[in-house]
C-alpha cells in the first residue's frame, strides 16, 4: 500500500475541505477529544483556513480517499482563543505559526505519516519567516471515565519533535462532547518549538 502526502494550499485546499470535515468529525469522536461534530460547523471552522495566504493542509491519501491530513495557518489568522496566551506572553502573534489538528485513521497510525505532517507544516512556517511552531493539546483528567485503558498520550512523540509544553501557557476552546447538550469549555496546553 502507497500513502502519498500532499500539500494543498488555494483552490486545492478548499476543494478538500468537507473530505478534512468528515475526517475531522470521525477522528475527534474519540478519546481525549470526545468531539460531538457536524458538517455545518466543520465548514464553518475550516473556512477560515480559505482567506488565509498562509495556511496549508497537508493530506495523505490511500489511492483518491483521504486517510489523513494536518493543518495549519499564521497564528494571527487564527482564532483568538489560541493566540491569546501568546499575546499575554507578550509574544509577536507573527511570530508564530499555528500547527492546527492532525487527524489520521487508526488503521494508518504507526507508519510514520505524524512525522510527515509536522516536517510539511514546519517547512511551511519557515516559508514564511516563522520563529516559532506551536499547537495545543485537550487537557483531560486521567480519572476521565471515557479515558480507555490502553490510551497512551503523544508527549514522547511531540517531545522527540522538539516541542515542549509551555508552563502557564493554556487556550481555552469551546465544542460539544458526545451526549452532551451544549458545548463547554475545555483547556488546551500550548506545546511550542523553535524553528
Amino acid at each position: 500500500m502507497t500513502i502519498e502526502i500532499l500539500t494543498l494550499t488555494g483552490e486545492a485546499f478548499e476543494a478538500a475541505l468537507d473530505d478534512v470535515a468528515r475526517l475531522r468529525i470521525e477522528v475527534f469522536r474519540h478519546w481525549p477529544y470526545l468531539y460531538d461534530g457536524d458538517m455545518d460547523y466543520e465548514r464553518r471552522y475550516l473556512s477560515r483556513y480559505c482567506g488565509s495566504g498562509g495556511a496549508v493542509l497537508v493530506g495523505a491519501f490511500d489511492g483518491a480517499k483521504l486517510i489523513g491530513a494536518s493543518t495549519g495557518a499564521p497564528m494571527e489568522e487564527h482564532s483568538d482563543d489560541f493566540g491569546a496566551p501568546f499575546a499575554a506572553r507578550g509574544m509577536d502573534l507573527r511570530d508564530v505559526f499555528y500547527c492546527a489538528e492532525s487527524v489520521l485513521l487508526p488503521e494508518y497510525r504507526g507508519r510514520g505519516l505524524g512525522h510527515a505532517f509536522f516536517d510539511a507544516r514546519e517547512g511551511q512556517a519557515r516559508s514564511l519567516g516563522r520563529r516559532h511552531a506551536a499547537f495545543c493539546s485537550v487537557i483531560r483528567p486521567a480519572d476521565h471515565p471515557d479515558r480507555p485503558a490502553d490510551y497512551r498520550p503523544l508527549d514522547g512523540f511531540w517531545r522527540k519533535r522538539g516541542y515542549t509544553p509551555q508552563p502557564g501557557m493554556i487556550a481555552q476552546y469551546r465544542w460539544k462532547d458526545r451526549g452532551q447538550a451544549e458545548e463547554t469549555t475545555k483547556d488546551l496546553q500550548i506545546w511550542m518549538r523553535d524553528l
